[in-house]
């Protein structure tokens, strides 16, 4: 059995942790109607306890790159695991929508230390020739735990109770705990001084931001409301920028957006995983709610993304390597359009073959597309950014998940509107529409990559295969 060295192992125990934290983010999909009719409320407007997670991950994420060089990794990831842990037994024992939103957003604060300080505990000191190997380990739970949890939450909440699905996370928690006790150290990284104003900001403006999306989702047809919250969180972000490039020591630095690469998969890259982070979310509703899928046939054949994602994952060094990033960004945003395309014209007559085989290439696509964004957005940058270049994309990704789900719910909301039916009892024409508003959003992210070189992220591919005229 050959041997794991201990930056592998490290990889594999975060990769693990930020399993359980993306799978929480994804189980409830096929369990919402189930928690629906226990809260009273119709299960597109549980939309608001999924994107709570997200976005209270996003808020508080930027914490944590300083709070790891103040007080230590390991002590951080420990402490990240805990709160998440008894977060989810608050979940679990929730009765109303109210109190299961104000659980979740307790359970993002423990996600949000958890997400960046594992990934920094790997790309801290890690050559770039090593760069390829470690994000294709942290890339497994983007592409797994989305896809394994509808089916897991489907099946807990028809044969125990949704409660489940949080009282798990205690085994679970525990585990992680022990591992992370043997394998991380507590490094410390340079202090600095806390940026109080630009954590408030950033908070207050995403927090406004998504705020407004939802509402919007909720009600499409009440217009000003939501319209003014985004308005006055798009506001404080962008004073929160200007903040963050005057001021002297920032919560984190933008500067890794100078580089090319890094921000072409912050820009064009955060369209697409709004797209991708959607699907989670809309597929499960529209097998159940448009289909009359059970909750465990729903998970069940979501399990064709699965497949997919496995098959196609010995080939993503190959084909990043023999095509290189800029044409499989294109190409392959392409075909994730083409694949919610696909779906846009599936209904209750669609065979089951076809139905897995369209969610088979969907979960090949997805899988491809995610993998290269993780391993280009650091291929150019330096060590010494490394830390807030880590940070910035750990918010940035955690606020294009919740806004894949906001945004599938506002696209949902807009569809059942413009075809005058009501998202209390939405019917498979409406999720048809949705489909092909979602993918219209993917074909919006091969603009920025067309601006790319054609030799981007090159110095840390193996080219020795390069097709003629590239």
């Amino acid at each position: 059995m050959p041997k794991i060295d201990n930056k592998t192992a490290t990889a594999l125990l975060v990769a693990a942790a930020l399993f359980m934290e993306i799978l929480d983010a994804t189980i409830i999909t096929t369990a919402l109607p189930a928690m629906a009719r226990d809260f009273s409320v119709p299960a597109a407007h549980l939309s608001v306890g999924v994107s709570a997670y997200l976005v209270a991950v996003t808020i508080f994420i930027p914490i944590s790159g300083w709070a790891a060089d103040r007080f230590g990794a390991k002590r951080i990831f420990s402490m990240a695991i805990i709160v998440f842990v008894l977060a989810s037994v608050l979940c679990g024992f929730s009765t109303t929508l109210y109190e299961f939103t104000a659980a979740r957003v307790l359970q993002g604060v423990g996600g949000a230390m958890m997400v960046p300080v594992g990934r920094l505990v790997v790309l801290r000191h890690l050559p770039k020739e090593k760069i390829v190997k470690a994000m294709a380990i942290l890339t497994w739970p983007a592409l797994g735990a989305p896809l394994i949890g509808p089916v897991l939450g489907g099946w807990i909440s028809q044969n125990w109770h949704w409660s489940w699905i949080f009282f798990m996370n205690i085994p679970l928690g525990a585990v992680a705990l022990i591992f992370t006790h043997l394998l991380l150290d507590n490094e410390k990284g340079e202090h600095q001084r806390f940026d109080t104003k630009g954590f408030l900001l950033s908070g207050a403006g995403f927090g406004l931001f998504m705020a407004g999306l939802e509402s919007f989702s909720s009600r499409p047809d009440n217009f000003y409301l939501p319209a003014g919250i985004m308005l006055v969180g798009a506001i404080l972000l962008f004073i929160t920028v200007r903040h963050m490039l005057l001021t002297r020591q920032p919560l984190f630095s933008l500067e890794a957006l100078k580089f090319r690469t890094f921000r072409a998969t912050m820009i064009g890259g955060s369209v697409i995983r709004i797209t991708l982070s959607s699907a989670p979310f809309l597929i499960p509703l529209m097998l159940q709610l448009g289909m009359g899928f059970s909750p465990v046939q729903a998970g069940t054949v979501l399990l064709w993304l699965f497949a997919g994602n496995l098959v196609v994952k010995p080939a993503t060094t190959w084909i990043m390597n023999r095509f290189g990033f800029k044409n499989v960004l294109v190409y392959n945003a392409l075909l994730i359009a083409a694949g919610f395309a696909a779906l846009a014209l599936c209904d209750n007559q669609t065979p089951a073959w076809l139905l897995g085989l369209i969610l088979f290439t969907s979960g090949m696509t997805r899988s491809m597309h995610l993998t290269v964004l993780n391993t280009l957005g650091f291929a150019d940058v330096p060590q010494h950014k490394m830390r807030d270049a880590n940070t910035l994309s750990a918010v940035i990704m955690q606020m294009t998940r919740g806004l894949g789900i906001t945004i599938g719910a506002l696209a949902l909301a807009v569809a059942t509107f413009y075809l005058e039916g009501t998202t209390e009892n939405p019917g498979i024409i409406d999720f048809q529409l949705t489909m092909l508003i979602m993918a219209g959003i993917a074909v919006l992210s091969i603009v920025d990559s067309l601006t790319l070189p054609t030799n981007a992220g090159d110095g840390i591919l193996n080219r020795r295969h390069r097709p003629s005229g590239t």
